[in-house]
């Protein structure tokens, strides 16, 4: 490999920590809209649909999906830095839509532009971070990714529930937010570098090896076809993927509103719905865990142990238990989250990696749009609680999924074999 270009965390600590900084600023823009946001659909706009509430995830899922995909392949033509910037400039206008928007549809429109946002940077600070290390710790790179980003994500939530309890709904969680977009902003324009050539040196390192270059040379749509439909084992993360975003958006959508609804203040809805997101910081561990044992024990264990945080939800009651169970689903979601994308990563060639990346998030993050038209339609039609039960039943089922059809990926330790380009 060009010594330019060598990989290792260690060796490029430097811009690793600045990417791990630009995600954890990614999930803190995300975060500002976990607990707050729902609430104001009820208390400012008084909508009593949760379907209607749950619009802003639609948009924000659909959009999110899609650039995801496109992100990826404009980041393998293009480079990493150019799309990461495009990212945060289109998130500028969030926190003057969420602080002045007049309906209810205003928010739902705004947060088309968080799902360009955090399609695109979250992204291009992923597939940026494993180019860095190398795949001798893509599954670490991916859990320190995924860890930082997540405790970001309970860091905005709980930050804007604290601010919202001693001020108000709006405006004034959002100016933290403002400054947030502004400094990431600055991030990427003055300090973070392309990482690009490092995913080259692999590659030619690679063909130095005698690897197989036809896969080098897979067109776009022979690549979406194997990390969708083509491919046993990456439908099976595929499917995974989009399933266990219905636990995110419960928490997101419904959480907040089942909380409320039973006694707890928008405060203590913060604790809750943060105590998930921060066990998202277990990636660090449960990524380095798949580099050691494997892609697919943590990634069926985690299912089942999500499934079961979110069943308890409605069978317990108590702030306390709440906490503790919340808590449960999302050291199961660290299980699986980071190893998903491994699985991902692992099948795919260094030069159309941020590609095959980009199409496994596109099925992942539809999975925000999906679950909230399904937790939406439940909660109206049937009521909140059964929301929690389909919830649980749907990622207990992608769970056993995974457990028959999915083949280990680990370059070491696997068993799955890349399908035919032909």
């Amino acid at each position: 490999m060009n010594n330019t270009y060598t990989q290792g965390i260690r060796t490029n600590w430097r811009q690793f920590l600045l990417q791990v900084v630009t995600v954890f600023a990614v999930g803190l823009t995300m975060g500002s809209q976990r607990n707050v946001v729902p609430l104001m659909g009820e208390e400012l706009f008084g909508i009593d649909s949760l379907l209607v509430i749950s619009s802003f995830v639609v948009s924000f899922g659909i959009v999110k999906a899609v650039l995801n995909l496109y992100s990826g392949k404009w980041a393998d033509t293009y480079g990493r830095k150019p799309i990461l910037i495009l990212g945060w400039v289109t998130a500028l206008p969030i926190p003057f839509i969420l602080m002045l928007a007049p309906s209810w549809w205003w928010i739902a429109i705004g947060n088309v532009l968080l799902g360009i946002n955090q399609g695109i940077a979250w992204s291009m600070s992923m597939i940026s971070k494993i180019e860095l290390a190398g795949p001798d710790q893509r599954g670490l790179a991916a859990g320190i990714d995924e860890a930082f980003g997540y405790t970001g994500v309970a860091a905005g939530a709980w930050v804007t529930g604290v601010i919202a309890a001693h001020y108000s709904l709006r405006p004034e969680p959002f100016y933290a937010l403002l400054l947030v977009i502004i400094v990431a902003l600055l991030l990427a324009l003055v300090f973070i570098e392309e990482t690009l050539p490092y995913a080259q040196a692999e590659a030619t390192a690679e063909s130095d090896g005698g690897a197989n270059q036809p896969e080098a040379e897979l067109s776009f749509g022979e690549i979406v076809r194997r990390a969708t439909y083509g491919d046993r084992t990456l439908f099976a993360a595929a499917q995974a993927g989009h399933i266990e975003n219905f636990v995110d958006t419960l928490v997101w959508i419904a959480f907040p509103i089942f909380l409320v609804s039973h006694g707890l203040d928008v405060a203590q809805v913060g604790v809750v719905v943060g105590v998930h997101s921060a066990a998202y910081f277990l990636q660090v561990y449960t990524g380095r865990l798949g580099d050691r044992v494997g892609r697919k024990p943590p990634i069926v264990s985690g299912l089942f142990l999500a499934g079961a945080g979110v069943l308890g939800m409605v069978l317990v009651e108590g702030y306390y238990a709440w906490i503790v169970l919340s808590g449960i689903a999302g050291v199961g979601m660290a299980l699986h989250y980071p190893n998903l994308i491994s699985v991902a990563s692992d099948a795919a060639h260094p030069l159309w990696r941020s590609t095959g990346l980009g199409v496994y998030r596109l099925w992942r993050d539809l999975g925000y749009a999906v679950g909230a038209v399904f937790i939406g339609l439940t909660v109206d039609l049937v009521h909140i609680d059964a929301a929690f039960y389909g919830t649980a039943l749907a990622i207990g089922l992608s769970g056993i999924y995974v457990l028959v059809y999915m083949e280990e990926t680990h370059p070491e330790l696997g068993t799955h074999e890349l399908p035919s380009s032909e």
